[in-house]
């Protein structure tokens, strides 16, 4: 079913679709985008080491690395080249978005290289540093108190402005191509061929819009492997909730504090059919999992890739007391520069209430003994 947004642009542009300057701009527009994926060389798969004996390898997809330095450049892209496709996204005219940074910074980008302009949607309390990578790459920022009403303000802006509402929340797990075509799933599995443990036992997603999780879901499942999938989520979202009653319908009044993950609803994009597993994780955990991680590999990370990685050294603790070995993969989701004031701040840990030396103690007690702490 159209949504009005898209009733509405059907019936303003029915007059120029076959305009000869407008299938000129939209097949430069779809060739820029598709280039930009043909430049980019694939992301990293990055070892956290683990000891010999437990037969145990785990590793982080660097999504940083990305021209715009998240994971969400891959579902930016995806979802530009869905809007062109459809004929949504029109010369001249702004796409809007409601997203708490990542996925905004990401659309900057793709918007500035068709040449339209970009609105950004979003909680007043996103990090200044995600706020001015919009800016810089060409995007507005327009502020809400109230994150639950992003969406009806975005709708309502691009209907405003004659402009586009990309709704990722919608869009994320059909924009992407799941059985393949460089997706991150196949991705990763490629990278892994040469390993020891080429098909993972886990593997290990957040969800912002759940695009994520069902692409790699649907992967393992097309692909027939038995690979399992297992979504942590932190406080103040209501995924993990929705999948265990299996309520579509749940909602939560608080928002994360672990920028670009959870949600105060069940997104569309989420599928919690595919997935295997979920954990709900305390955002001091994910803090201290990302100050983990800086100590043992040397690289800064955002809040939630500390939520993946917490998940992902509890799943190897339940291997190692199991005597099972394999692999386990997570994701290095974005760079630990753009919340030096929150997630490699004390005083805005102090700030939040958030305690986390219980668990960096539970980490190193993992990383020394093999064990986790009841």
């Amino acid at each position: 079913m159209s949504t009005p947004q898209q009733t509405r642009t059907a019936v303003t542009l029915d007059a120029d679709r076959t305009d000869p300057a407008y299938r000129s701009w939209l097949k430069e527009a779809v060739r820029k985008v598709q280039a930009d994926a043909n430049r980019s060389a694939d992301t990293h798969l990055l070892r956290f080491p683990l000891p010999e004996p437990w037969g145990i390898d785990l590793y982080l997809k660097d999504e940083s690395t990305h021209p715009t330095g998240s994971l969400k450049h891959r579902l930016a892209r995806s979802l530009f080249l869905y809007g062109l496709c459809n004929g949504w996204i029109r010369p001249g005219r702004p796409v809007v978005e409601a997203s708490s940074g990542s996925t905004a910074v990401s659309e900057a980008y793709f918007a500035k290289l068709i040449g339209v302009p970009f609105v950004a949607v979003m909680p007043r309390t996103t990090s200044a540093e995600k706020c001015r990578l919009i800016e810089f790459h060409g995007g507005q920022c327009h502020f809400v108190d109230d994150p639950r009403t992003m969406y009806e303000e975005s709708a309502a802006l691009a209907a405003r402005t004659g402009g586009h509402y990309m709704d990722q929340f919608t869009y994320a797990e059909r924009a992407t191509d799941w059985r393949g075509n460089n997706n991150i799933a196949e991705s990763i599995f490629r990278q892994l061929e040469m390993e020891r443990f080429p098909e993972p036992a886990w593997i290990v997603a957040t969800a912002g819009t759940g695009g994520t999780s069902a692409t790699l879901a649907r992967y393992v499942h097309y692909m027939q492997y038995d690979t399992r999938v297992c979504v942590a989520d932190p406080e103040n979202s209501c995924f993990y909730e929705g999948w265990t009653t299996a309520d579509p319908d749940v909602t939560c009044d608080s928002s994360s504090r672990i920028e670009g993950i959870g949600r105060p609803r069940m997104e569309p994009s989420f599928v919690p059919g595919a997935i295997d597993r979920m954990m709900k994780v305390p955002d001091a955990a994910s803090v201290a999992a990302v100050r983990a991680l800086e100590r043992v590999i040397g690289r800064r990370a955002g809040g939630s890739t500390g939520t993946g990685l917490w998940s992902a050294l509890r799943i190897v603790a339940e291997m190692v007391a199991e005597g099972r070995r394999g692999s386990v993969v997570t994701l290095l989701c974005d760079p630990g520069d753009r919340y030096l004031d929150k997630y490699y701040s004390d005083a805005w840990l102090a700030q939040q209430g958030l305690d986390i030396a219980p668990f960096s103690d539970t980490i190193t007690t993992l990383l020394d003994t093999g064990a986790w702490p009841d």
